[in-house]
């Protein structure tokens, strides 16, 4: 029997014997209040989570003096503390020198490159892996017990979980849950009303042929919610939500397109900040469903969103999606910053400096939040030929270390390495 079958039997059985012990202390006690201050003090705390108020009544303003909030629509009262802890059974822990992470796709996870990723992993410093449970596309890559029709219906066998957390558990990897959450063609096709719509009725695709859908509507919430908490009890220990924006440039296309703006119609902000709202209260919405699960929070988020306020297309705020989450993951690879960035015309072709300036960037924005997350940027692990010749320069074992070393010299030691197709650089050390 495995330590986690063993883990969760033993579980069950203490959680039924001390039913029983208090059913039985009930009835001898042949009283239903509390005997203990503390009995009374939970029974309070229960009810002024389900919404009692002991305020007094305020008179009722008539419906011309109202005040329209122009905020989120979400809130959190940071003194909430969770009733039930779900144990998955699953014991990794958070690795010491901090995460030093790969990505691994569904199909790596769940086939024979695993092993070869896995002795990476045990034979250098690294110590962690991403892995996609919810891809690109929408498809959802391991069995989950998730009710909704759609999910089933795109809902694949690529990853045996109970294996897959057996090996990490067995190889000390730290196991990262990786959800795309508002790109998603699956769910956009099955459903076009949670997504935008052209003149003709058709769902809307960017240049790629990939859908989106909305962040306005909690119904999409929640969809992708429901599946991060799954992950969480298979015994992933951190949920990383990606695509956790609007399409990109999607100032130039929102009056072109029909969609459902869901609450935030009802508000006077422009559609600029009902974009961020409507992003950045997803971020605290998940964080919150997610506490009974014992995970953190990661969201991935464009570099660049750092380097001004928002981001008014993609509806990304770095610094409120930042205090919303524990662990904030910037995308800097070099290749991805437009020429002229950090004054240099070819980014790609310095690695250590384009890193260096970022995090200047990025740690005097996270050094004004009051609890500001854990910073752990995705670097490059791959080459860039599509820049063109000039533009690009062949990445291996010196461009990856250089950028770690950027890191490093920023206080940062923690970091991720991105390679699609999960070929990582031999000789580097992570340092």
């Amino acid at each position: 029997m495995s330590t986690r079958k063993f883990l969760i039997m033993v579980g069950g059985i203490l959680a039924v014997l001390f039913l029983l012990l208090a059913l039985a202390i009930r009835g001898e006690t042949g009283s239903s209040e509390p005997e203990t201050a503390e009995e009374t003090a939970a029974e309070n705390a229960a009810e002024e989570s389900e919404g009692e108020s002991t305020a007094p009544e305020e008179t009722e303003k008539p419906l011309a003096e109202l005040d329209l909030n122009d905020g989120p629509l979400y809130s959190l009262n940071e003194d909430t503390t969770p009733v039930f802890q779900h144990q998955s059974g699953v014991d990794i822990a958070y690795p010491k020198e901090g995460v030093k992470g790969i990505f691994v796709t569904a199909f790596s996870a769940g086939g024979e490159r695993m092993q070869g990723l896995t002795e990476l992993v045990n034979n250098t410093e690294l110590n962690s892996m991403v892995i996609d449970v919810k891809e690109d596309i929408g498809d959802i890559m391991m069995p989950l017990d998730v009710d909704n029709e759609v999910a089933q219906a795109h809902m694949y066998d690529y990853v045996n979980p109970e294996v897959l957390m057996e090996t990490l558990e067995d190889n000390e990897i730290y196991p990262i849950a990786r959800i795309v959450v508002f790109k998603d063609s699956r769910l956009a096709a099955e459903r076009p009303d949670l997504s935008y719509q052209n003149s003709d009725g058709t769902v809307w695709q960017n240049g790629s042929g990939e859908s989106f859908v909305n962040p306005f509507v909690k119904e999409v919430w929640d969809y992708n919610v429901d599946i991060a908490i799954e992950a969480a009890k298979l015994g992933f220990k951190e949920i990383q939500f990606d695509y956790v924006r609007f399409p990109e440039a999607f100032e130039t296309l929102s009056s072109e397109l029909t969609y459902d703006f869901g609450e935030y119609a009802d508000t006077e902000a422009d559609e600029v900040q009902q974009r961020v709202n409507a992003v950045t209260d997803f971020v605290a919405y998940a964080n919150e469903q997610l506490k009974p699960y014992d995970v953190d929070v990661s969201v991935d988020v464009f570099g660049y969103a750092a380097t001004q306020q928002e981001a008014p297309g993609i509806g990304q705020n770095f610094s409120q999606i930042a205090d919303n989450v524990d662990i904030i993951s910037s995308m800097i690879y070099p290749s991805h910053w437009g020429a002229g960035a950090f004054g240099f015309d070819t980014p790609d072709t310095e690695p250590y400096e384009v890193v260096n300036q970022y995090m200047k960037v990025e740690n005097e924005v996270l050094g004004k939040l009051e609890e500001p997350p854990k910073s752990r940027p995705w670097i490059q692990d791959f080459t860039a030929s599509y820049l063109g010749p000039g533009n690009y320069i062949n990445y291996g074992a010196t461009e990856v270390e250089a950028q770690i070393e950027a890191l490093k010299d920023n206080g940062v030691e923690e970091y991720l390495l991105w390679n699609a197709q999960n070929t990582y650089s031999e000789g580097a050390k992570y340092k």
